[in-house]
């Protein structure tokens, strides 16, 4: 049978995604940080009667990407990547401060992302069929100021997601982008974002919701995947408006108070 690889396994999406492919029946390797963590979510993944392997990894660092695949893929068929592991900062950009935080958002939002589709896809060609499902955000349609940093890392995981989607148009693999807007996970206060009007202005969707629709979509191969009424609509809104008057709005909108 072939495996599921899920990162940023021990929180948040991570989770439910972990809840849900084990409800699904299938064999689960598990990414994070945190060994303790993991090994909880594991316990309730094989409840489900599935295998469950768990592999500690920093995403943060290039050579932990390279050993998470090796060991996920030592005798073992990974055709379900889910690139969830993700980080963020909410300040200024010209404050000095929140530099170790936004490096290792760029290595893991961006450069681990990367590296594991490089590696999966191949991998996946060989198989029936293969499916990559990366967690971007709703934040990747537009600038955000007061989290410029986390905006552009997730502008390139839309924009890698797409183009690699469309190469792989007509073959066993595909690409979705799961593009979320406020997720009620502990991102928030790890990227320091306790006040910001976002917040107050739209009620964060539960991660489940987010998880399943994500994991639905992407079984069928769909591309972008924006849950909810009003995040769709700030997906859209760029699309129409004059790119100033976005820009600061979200400047606004991820402000705080």
């Amino acid at each position: 049978m072939a495996w599921t690889l899920i990162t940023g396994a021990s929180e948040g999406l991570g989770v439910e995604f972990a809840r849900i492919a084990a409800k699904d029946g299938r064999n689960l390797i598990l990414a994070a940080r945190s060994r303790d963590k993991l090994d909880k979510v594991a316990a309730d993944a094989r409840t489900n009667g599935v295998e469950v392997v768990v592999i500690p990894a920093d995403l943060s660092d290039m050579a932990e990407v390279d050993r998470l695949w090796a060991e996920a893929t030592d005798g073992r068929e990974v055709d379900v990547l889910v690139n969830n592991a993700g980080l963020g900062y909410n300040g200024p950009f010209d404050a000095g401060q929140g530099w170790e935080r936004e490096l290792s958002s760029i290595n893991v939002n961006m450069l681990a992302l990367t590296r594991l589709m490089k590696l999966a896809i191949p991998h996946m060609q060989g198989l029936p069929k293969g499916r990559v499902l990366n967690v971007a955000s709703v934040a990747g349609f537009t600038p955000g100021p007061n989290m410029a940093v986390y905006h552009a890392t997730k502008a390139y995981v839309l924009s890698l997601s797409e183009a690699v989607a469309e190469e792989l148009r007509g073959t066993n693999v595909t690409v979705t982008a799961l593009c979320p807007g406020a997720t009620a996970t502990n991102f928030f206060e790890e990227a320091d974002m306790s006040g910001v009007r976002l917040l107050k202005l739209a009620k964060p969707m539960k991660a489940s919701e987010v998880a399943e629709l994500g994991w639905l979509e992407a079984r069928i191969g769909k591309r972008i995947v924006v849950p909810g009424a009003m995040n769709k609509l700030f997906a859209f809104l760029p699309r129409v408006s004059p790119r100033g008057l976005t820009t600061r709005l979200a400047a606004q909108i991820m402000g705080k108070h």
